[in-house]
């Protein structure tokens, strides 16, 4: 089941490449587009030019004007050697339409000289004389519109893209909230009439004289049981959050754990001295730290350590498992807490994705790999937001 993650990984990593490799690909068509349209404006601004000069040595004057004429959207301007503005510039959007010759008109005509002396587009004029004339252009709109537009389009593309994914990762998370709610409902429902049973037959067994001790453990698991059945119904409902010791429930919870290992493994709890007031349904916690003490038992082969630590930081509580098992790749540390990952030969990989959602979902704490190394151990960290011991 791993695998499915990794297929994941490198499937997002494919189709990102994918979509840059498009992206990049339209950027550059788009960019050759703008290109040859640059250059026709700049052939039809040496057009301008030689009408210019034609004009200027020519007696029939009326086509070269009608070219000069024609043009109705290309900004440019005519300068002589010392940068003298000739002729009417065209096309420009002058501060002043009513008096082209305004002293506003003029300072903005000059500063636009200056910037367009700064870029390529001019246009060298040799008149007849010796003497030189030069041709001042901006892109059209409609070229500088052009400009922008690939970039306008893919943001647009990108945005759809991305309100498309969250749309679909939204329905689906949805969806699975569905599975795991009717899923741990129906496994609570049908705990619920082998437990009655037990409790009868148990009683049964008492009244036939059978050991009290033997009895009494039978009972204890019956108990579990019934605490399982409990928890999964719990499942998809809020729960009821009171303030307790996160201390006293990690204490409880891993006495529990302590007589169910292995006497090869090495068991420790280092508990805080002091209260960690914590709002939190007891049970469900109690759950997530048997099912990690549980993970930390699988990932040794029969022998090794486990420690659990509790402990404050700030406004936090934190308790911290860590084992001295197999350890997790660092790619790994977000997959762990997905549904169906697990490296183990049983099990569905649901233990950890549980306790995720009731730390997270239900709690609003956070559950996280703080540290793991192939062959060396991992360790898990929940953190709590402290309450106030007086709340209810």
């Amino acid at each position: 089941m791993a695998n499915i993650y990794d297929i994941r990984r490198y499937a997002t990593a494919a189709f990102m490449v994918i979509s840059l490799a498009i992206v990049v690909a339209f950027l550059y068509i788009s960019n050759n587009i703008v290109n040859d349209l640059a250059e026709q404006e700049r052939e039809r601004m040496q057009i301008w030019a030689d009408a210019t000069k034609e004009i200027i040595t020519a007696e029939d004057i009326e086509f070269p004007m009608s070219i000069i004429t024609a043009n109705s959207n290309i900004p440019v301007m005519l300068t002589d050697e010392t940068s003298t503005i000739i002729l009417d510039s065209r096309n420009f959007d002058l501060p002043d339409d009513s008096d082209p010759s305004s002293p506003a008109n003029e300072k903005f005509l000059n500063a636009k000289l200056e910037s367009l002396k700064k870029t390529n587009n001019v246009i060298h004029v040799a008149l007849d004389d010796g003497s030189s004339q030069y041709v001042y252009y901006e892109d059209s709109s409609l070229l500088k519109k052009l400009n922008y537009f690939p970039y306008i389009q893919v943001t647009i593309m990108v945005v759809f893209i991305l309100i498309v994914y969250f749309a679909v990762m939204s329905t689906k998370k949805a969806e699975q909230n569905k599975v795991w709610v009717g899923l741990s409902k129906e496994t609570a429902h049908q705990l619920g009439t082998p437990i009655s049973s037990l409790m009868a037959w148990m009683e049964l067994l008492k009244s036939l004289g059978v050991d009290d001790d033997t009895v009494k453990e039978m009972n204890k698991d019956v108990d579990r049981l019934s605490t399982i059945a409990s928890r999964f119904s719990k499942i998809g409902s809020r729960p009821n959050m009171e303030t307790v010791d996160m201390n006293e429930v990690v204490a409880h919870s891993s006495s529990y754990m302590s007589t169910r290992i292995s006497p090869h493994i090495k068991f420790s709890v280092d508990i805080d001295p002091n209260p960690a007031p914590v709002m939190m349904s007891a049970p469900l916690f109690e759950w997530v730290m048997e099912n990690l003490i549980k993970n930390a038992v699988d990932a040794m082969s029969g022998s090794g350590s486990i420690s659990v630590t509790t402990g404050r930081e700030k406004e936090r509580a934190f308790v911290e498992v860590a084992d001295t098992g197999k350890g997790i790749a660092r790619k790994n540390f977000k997959n762990v807490f997905n549904p169906g990952f697990t490296t183990k030969k049983r099990g569905w990989g649901l233990g950890l994705t549980l306790a995720k959602r009731i730390i997270e979902e239900y709690h609003g704490g956070k559950i996280f790999v703080k540290q793991s190394e192939p062959g060396v151990g991992t360790t898990f960290r929940i953190e709590f937001q402290m309450a106030d011991p007086t709340s209810k």
